[in-house]
């Protein structure tokens, strides 16, 4: 089992490009970089965790220009988002973006997305919350065919182009997987119908393998073999016993947070991380 880190990297944690490097020197796979473009000062949306929302959230570095940073400094280190909010990007320049970071770290690109939580930070990007998974849902679809088509077009209900040329295309053939967060029977069914993987959050190990035993149903109700959706568990508790109860399940990886801490700090984690690796 792949084990991969979760860092929420900000202007006070230890730096992106040493951490990427300390990660690739000791035999992880992959780093999941969040992403909030803000934090409404407001705070009407309460926390999904409960209390008081943590000081790394309106801190954090952009996913996209931290991952780059990553890919200049490694070689196998896969480079993921964990999660990014797509429904507030455009979806062409989504694209340009992922296709880039893609083409310039030789097809080391895992992104995964999701709907976002906090109400206030959508409508500032001129999204309706009520409407968000719908939205994805089309910016998935839209994805694909601007990374796979010489030239491609797109109309749904959020999402309009006509033909379009947008090149570099992705390294990886025929384009980097897409992974959903999320565990709601209409998210299972949404990664059957649009993603290439499922990045569950785990506070109950139990209920996540009987989800990944839904969501190879769901795939074989639509006729689709559950082996081609890949399953990563995200957030996951660093316990010896959580790491073996999904040991024996299909999931192909396990994700650590990382804290925004120090480098002897965060180097003393990732080397207790390392001995799942």
């Amino acid at each position: 089992m792949r084990i991969g880190l979760f860092p929420f990297c900000t202007d006070y944690s230890m730096p992106i490009d040493e951490l990427a490097i300390a990660a690739e020197e000791r035999g992880f796979d992959s780093i999941w970089v969040p992403e909030h473009t803000h934090i409404p000062a407001s705070r009407a949306t309460a926390y999904p965790a409960g209390g008081e929302l943590p000081l790394e959230y309106s801190h954090t570095l952009d996913p996209f220009v931290a991952l780059g940073i990553a890919a200049g400094v490694t070689e196998h280190l896969k480079l993921a988002t964990g999660i990014c909010i797509a429904v507030e990007h455009h979806t062409l320049t989504l694209a340009k973006t992922v296709a880039t970071l893609d083409h310039v770290s030789n097809g080391r690109v895992l992104l995964g997305l999701g709907g976002g939580w906090n109400r206030e930070e959508m409508e500032n990007h001129g999204v309706t919350y009520t409407s968000r998974f719908r939205k994805l849902e089309e910016q998935m679809q839209a994805l694909k065919l601007v990374w796979t088509q010489d030239k491609a077009s797109f109309h749904g209900e959020f999402e309009h182009f006509d033909n379009v040329w947008s090149w570099p295309n992705p390294a990886q053939k025929p384009h980097p997987p897409l992974f959903l967060g999320g565990a709601s029977d209409h998210t299972l069914r949404r990664i059957v119908r649009v993603a290439e993987g499922w990045l569950p959050i785990t506070t109950d190990p139990d209920a996540i393998i009987g989800k990944i035993q839904k969501l190879d149903r769901f795939a074989q109700d639509a006729e689709r073999d559950p082996a081609s959706i890949s399953v990563s568990i995200f957030a996951a508790p660093p316990k010896d016993e959580v790491v073996m109860k999904f040991r024996d399940t299909r999931a192909e990886r396990i994700i650590f947070q990382v804290p925004p801490q120090n480098e002897s700090e965060t180097l003393r984690r990732l080397d207790r991380y390392a001995s799942w690796v």
